[in-house]
């Protein structure tokens, strides 16, 4: 975690960051709540890191409306989807331009080449590009079972490419919306790979977005300018600060002061005093998430339903709805939220009941289990004090003759640690929906492709891959949401995790901002966003 001192350094930095921008320029500051992994989106699923790269400085063939999960053109223009579905080709915007920084200066604009590398150095083991950096792993792509279902990515010429599916995707369209399909340079790849210099593409990212990348200092600021010739228009503001801050009484703080004018994930107890100050503004809705822990199914006795299941039933969820959500969260049943399509409301709960518990631990002769919870080190959306969370869990397990010892690491050291097969405890990790649709929880968290990389539990289970597999191809909603229902009735009876809750969302920020709209897939954007002077 950052000192005070690292803390009130970033403020520094980012208020000398404003007083030496241009005269009468219009600058937003955002506490974010923790360090990018990197600027390539791609290799990774954590939201505090798209906040920071696939938002601002990228974008992608279509994209999600704002404040909606609804798809609309990106950098194409339009689409069009064969009788069969199995062939999608994207007639591509003319006239969009690179990023030009201190670091590049682009020779041409946006194209197919772009689309190309984009996705084949996920989809090909063999492309020079699939492993840039030492660990690169494309967790979305290959979680999401992309290099099953792209046959072939065509270049028809320059503005048109098509997409050939091994079989109909009926999330395809939203999916291409997401992060991880944000459009990167062609041409500046190929001048990294020239200069001996892949990684830097992680690190000075150029992209198309409505922002541009100016600098970053590790841990503490990133600053970014609007791009003066973003196809979409010039942005209201002219820079963009994001003042990392760890701590989320400090972020309150800071915002309170006007030191930032956006600060996300308040501590619940926090709430009522943002409300009541008359310089804030605080918007809250229903959160498209899930906070959950998983279990490694892989280990003993883990890879018992049993043990699972008794787990569960040791966990006193309405405690920790009262001590951790404050009243800002509901127990959670199943994997996906109620308030997504194809919510089974007939799942029946494990009971918190710690006799119950004991005696089927007993029962599957299992007696002086110890175990390791871990407990993120950052708030998120569905979890806004991990610690506090993982302390009460020690505690209800303790009841039960169970000895759990809380662990934790950097935030990119346990997104990165967790995916280990033979990872040593139960995770407390959560989601946020991608894309507005089931296949996003049900197979990119719990899906067989996904074990080793998002699928934290690591649970692959043939009648529930099945069911995701079937809905896939199904091409409406109507007939989807049966086999959906049906998962989650498995997912339930497997107890792969301890489904923990729901969460409401809050976003405090100054009365200021103007025009800011709340993302129901959890993510922090700035374009359209204004700042009254």
């Amino acid at each position: 975690m950052m000192t005070m001192r690292k803390l009130l350094g970033a403020a520094l930095l980012a208020s000398s960051m404003l007083v030496a921008g241009a005269a009468n320029a219009k600058t937003l500051i955002y506490c974010s709540e923790g360090s990018p992994e990197g600027f390539d989106p791609a290799p990774y699923t954590a939201g505090t890191t798209f906040n920071a790269s696939s938002r601002p400085l990228y974008n992608r063939l279509v994209e999600f409306d704002r404040g909606t999960t609804n798809v609309i053109p990106g950098l194409a223009e339009s689409w069009d989807i064969s009788a069969d579905g199995t062939e999608i080709t994207f007639k591509l915007r003319k006239g969009v331009k690179f990023h030009t920084t201190s670091f590049f200066t682009p020779t041409r604009e946006f194209n197919a080449d772009d689309v190309i590398f984009t996705f084949m150095r996920q989809l090909k083991k063999d492309h020079p590009w699939n492993q840039y950096s030492a660990g690169i792993a494309w967790e979305y792509f290959d979680g999401m079972d992309m290099p099953a279902l792209l046959k072939d990515i065509v270049r028809v010429d320059d503005h048109t490419v098509t997409f050939k599916l091994n079989r109909p995707e009926a999330p395809f369209l939203a999916n291409m919306a997401m992060d991880f399909a944000s459009i990167l340079s062609a041409e500046y790849a190929a001048k990294l790979e020239a200069d001996g210099k892949k990684e830097m593409i992680n690190q000075q990212p150029i992209g198309t977005g409505p922002f541009q990348f100016v600098g970053y200092q590790k841990d503490a600021v990133i600053r970014y300018a609007a791009h003066p010739e973003f196809w979409g228009g010039k942005q209201p503001i002219d820079d963009l600060i994001f003042a990392i801050t760890t701590d989320a009484s400090v972020r309150m703080q800071k915002l309170k002061a006007g030191e930032c004018h956006v600060a996300p994930y308040p501590p619940p107890a926090e709430t009522a005093s943002l409300k009541a100050d008359p310089n804030l503004t605080v918007m809250e809705q229903e959160g498209l998430n899930v906070g959950y822990l998983a279990y490694n199914t892989l280990v003993a006795p883990f890879d018992k339903v049993e043990v699972r299941k008794a787990l569960n039933m040791a966990i006193n969820k309405q405690a920790i709805l009262d001590a951790v959500f404050q009243g800002a969260g509901t127990a959670a049943k199943n994997p996906i939220p109620p308030t997504m399509w194809s919510y089974n409301n007939d799942t029946v709960d494990d009971p918190y009941d710690p006799e119950a518990a004991k005696k089927m631990l007993a029962d599957a002769g299992v007696s002086g289990l110890k175990m390791k919870i871990w407990a993120m080190p950052v708030q998120r959306p569905y979890n806004p004090d991990a610690r506090k969370m993982a302390e009460l869990i020690q505690a209800d397990f303790a009841k039960v003759g169970v000895e759990a010892e809380i662990v934790s690491y950097e935030w990119g050291e346990y997104l990165e640690r967790s995916k280990a097969k033979d990872r040593d405890g139960a995770l407390l990790l959560g989601w946020t929906g991608d894309n507005g649709d089931p296949d996003n929880f049900l197979a990119v968290l719990l899906g067989c492709s996904a074990v080793g990389g998002s699928n934290r539990a690591q649970w692959c289970h043939q009648p529930f891959e099945d069911l995701i597999q079937k809905a896939k191809v199904l091409p409406t909603n109507e007939e989807r949401t049966p086999v959906y229902m049906e998962a989650q009735k498995v997912f339930k009876e497997q107890a792969p995790w301890a489904t923990i809750a729901h969460s409401v969302v809050f976003m405090p920020m100054s009365k200021k901002v103007m025009n800011y709209k709340m993302d129901p897939l959890g993510s922090h954007r700035f374009d359209g966003v204004d700042i009254a002077e």
